[in-house]
């Protein structure tokens, strides 16, 4: 059984199919008849509707679940929770806090599992950022892209990612910010060795296209007013978005904080591609749904 937890789940090959059938506006129903089950330790805007309508374009049925309905090691086991869920649904995709619940999720074998974003790992964000990418440039390989911030699950599986359609990838991210050892040993095992540094122009400088993200997640409210000075001068801003180059477009994953991360007139500008890679999320999760269901149909 086939499980997505994070982007190095999928072959070179496989990957070029799930963004191949992401690009396409038709689909077939695959999952006629079928439940998807959508859980939500996390809320999203984003995720919530781009999973809900990627399932109903494929045919599917779409059960959006909050976390009190399912209390995941508290009302029963990550492990229970995906062999109940197997027992209605042909697919359980989960948004939760810690990555370790996907990970016993899908070493019970219940039911395909997809991560819909974990402390570790955002999958289906990264699908939706090469297939935004391809929409812009074409061919990715030598193509060039420069990640601005906290080099969080975002980042990490951005680099996956791009490195493994062949791209150039650099993170600027301050001193205690960057990956950690087991995120390193990660992209490693992947053959990921991204330029690391903290000067952010040095790693925009020239580049295809330029990326951030919220400087505080949710879950790390506590530490905002400290991430703030820590990421003071990493804003992307007109200035820093000059030393880029002269095609390069930007992008975030959203919600964005404005006047931290990223200003108004990047987020809003003529480089800003922001809403066609929010588009793109639904696209390339229906893209990757689809590819789970023909993989169980090969079996």
């Amino acid at each position: 059984m086939r499980h997505v937890l994070d982007i190095d789940d999928l072959s070179a090959e496989e990957l070029r199919w799930v963004l191949d059938a992401a690009s396409q506006r038709g689909s077939p129903t695959v999952l006629d008849g079928d439940g998807v089950a959508l859980v939500f330790e996390k809320p999203s805007a984003r995720t919530r509707n781009s999973m809900e309508m990627a399932v109903t374009q494929l045919g599917g049925h779409p059960v959006t679940i909050r976390d009190d309905e399912v209390g995941i090691d508290v009302r029963e086991t990550a492990e229970d929770v995906a062999r109940t869920l197997g027992c209605y649904h042909a697919v359980l995709a989960a948004r939760v806090y810690e990555h370790d619940k996907l990970v016993r999720m899908a070493a019970v074998d219940a039911v395909p599992i997809v991560n819909m974003l974990s402390d570790a790992a955002h999958p289906l964000q990264a699908l939706a950022d090469l297939r935004t990418l391809a929409d812009e440039f074409g061919p990715l390989e030598g193509r060039s892209i420069a990640y601005v911030g906290d080099a969080n699950n975002v980042a990490r599986s951005l680099v996956l990612a791009t490195v493994a359609v062949g791209m150039d990838v650099r993170v600027a991210a301050p001193a205690g910010y960057g990956f950690s050892e087991a995120d390193r040993a990660v992209l490693d095992a992947a053959g990921a060795r991204p330029l690391v540094v903290e000067d952010p122009a040095e790693a925009v400088a020239g580049v295809d296209a330029v990326y951030t993200d919220v400087w505080t997640s949710m879950g790390q409210e506590d530490e905002a007013a400290e991430r703030r000075r820590a990421f003071a001068g990493y804003t992307v801003d007109e200035a820093l978005m000059a030393h880029a180059g002269p095609d390069a477009i930007f992008l975030h994953c959203l919600p964005a904080h404005r006047g931290e991360e990223v200003d108004d007139p990047v987020l809003d500008g003529p480089r800003s591609r922001v809403w066609p890679q929010a588009t793109n999320r639904m696209h390339a999760a229906r893209g990757l749904l689809w590819w789970l269901a023909e993989e169980r149909g090969s079996r």
